[in-house]
């Protein structure tokens, strides 16, 4: 198992990694941040061995594993530094929420030693502060791979996940970025959509002072890093744009149901809607 990981990114989800990394295998851990006062946070939390502001200083730290946990529109500006940093046994992987054509990009700089991935685990906060030990444990982790990706990288970072509790899942690059532009990335944007829409109506009344249960359950998610988000929403925006306009048929159709009165198509919607919710496994 890997001896030298590193983490590129330490916010919620690289911290995390890092913690639930360190406990499962022992390794030393040394991270990378932009902002030097994210590493040094980690650094007091017990996160992290070792850290720096630039990528270059893998070198001296000779990793065996780096795991790229920034937003996912820095992902190939750091992977063409990555190649001229780190030495060509070192695996590389990440935890973006974003993988389709960005995996054969990554690929291409980095060859088959790249195994894309991504934890389905996460909170609306962020910062290395927010780092949870457990946060992956029984939570599945999706491998990414594709016929160039080496099979040893695939088997050895399968096994560090499996070591640190997660359910791990292979799936095709394109199949992902359908999947969870439907069921996480499509939910995101409605909910910062919503927000912004009761902005639009508090007018001479600031409606976010009377915000009920079901409004604060239901934008949660809004909170989330925005540039993270960003980033999703424009690496996968055909998937996103595709299951926006299907949401928005849904909606005109319950708009039409309250228009027209149709009372008992509109329980029928609802009843639907209800029963396939509570069907969910939490």
């Amino acid at each position: 198992m890997f001896e030298r990981v590193a983490v590129v990114g330490v916010g919620l989800i690289g911290g995390s990694f890092a913690l639930a990394c360190r406990e499962a295998v022992g390794c030393q851990l040394f991270g990378v941040d932009k902002d030097p006062n994210a590493v040094q946070k980690a650094k007091e939390l017990g996160i992290l061995h070792e850290g720096s502001t630039q990528v270059e200083d893998l070198k001296g730290f000779n990793p065996q594993l780096v795991v790229l946990a920034t937003p996912v529109g820095s992902f190939t500006s750091l992977a063409r530094r990555l190649r001229e940093t780190l030495s060509p046994e070192c695996v590389v992987s990440d935890v973006g929420s974003v993988k389709g054509r960005l995996v054969y990009e990554l690929e291409e700089i980095l060859g088959g030693r790249y195994v894309g991935g991504h934890p389905i685990a996460g909170t609306e906060k962020a910062g290395v502060q927010h780092a949870e030990r457990g946060l992956f444990s029984g939570r599945r982790f999706i491998l990414t791979p594709t016929q160039r990706t080496d099979p040893r990288a695939k088997t050895e970072v399968k096994e560090l996940w499996q070591s640190m509790g997660a359910l791990v899942e292979e799936m095709d690059p394109e199949l992902h970025d359908f999947i969870f532009g439907a069921v996480s990335h499509m939910p995101h944007a409605v909910a910062f959509a919503l927000v912004r829409a009761i902005e639009y109506l508090s007018n001479s009344l600031d409606l976010f002072k009377y915000p009920g249960g079901g409004f604060k359950d239901f934008t949660r998610i809004a909170g989330s890093d925005p540039v993270m988000w960003r980033d999703i929403f424009l690496h996968n925006s055909e998937q996103v744009l595709k299951s926006l306009q299907v949401f928005e048929g849904a909606l005109r159709e319950l708009q039409g149901l309250i228009e027209r009165g149709e009372k008992e198509a509109l329980t029928q919607y609802l009843g639907l809607a209800s029963a396939r919710r509570r069907s969910l496994s939490e």
